[in-house]
């Protein structure tokens, strides 16, 4: 969250979108969240939820790919015929 507070629970997850104002709640985001955590209420996969209320939290942050990451250590694969 952005007052540094941990949802714990989906309870915790809908009680902070409530509190948000119209013009942050009203995003695609958000709705979507809001949709999973009704969803979940009534029965649904929690992890859905989960990965609602994240998204939504994150929408900002942008992913960027790292070339210099370190190479797999299993390298390549080595064939029979190659030996």
């Amino acid at each position: 969250m952005a007052n540094g507070r941990k949802l714990a629970t989906l309870k915790d997850a809908a009680d902070n979108i409530t509190m948000l104002p119209k013009t942050k709640s009203g995003l695609p985001e958000w709705q979507t969240a809001i949709e999973a955590l009704m969803l979940c209420s009534r029965g649904g996969q929690t992890m859905l939820a989960r990965i609602g209320v994240m998204k939504a939290l994150n929408r900002d942050v942008e992913r960027v790919f790292n070339a210099d990451r370190k190479e797999t250590h299993w390298g390549k694969r080595k064939l029979k015929q190659d030996q």
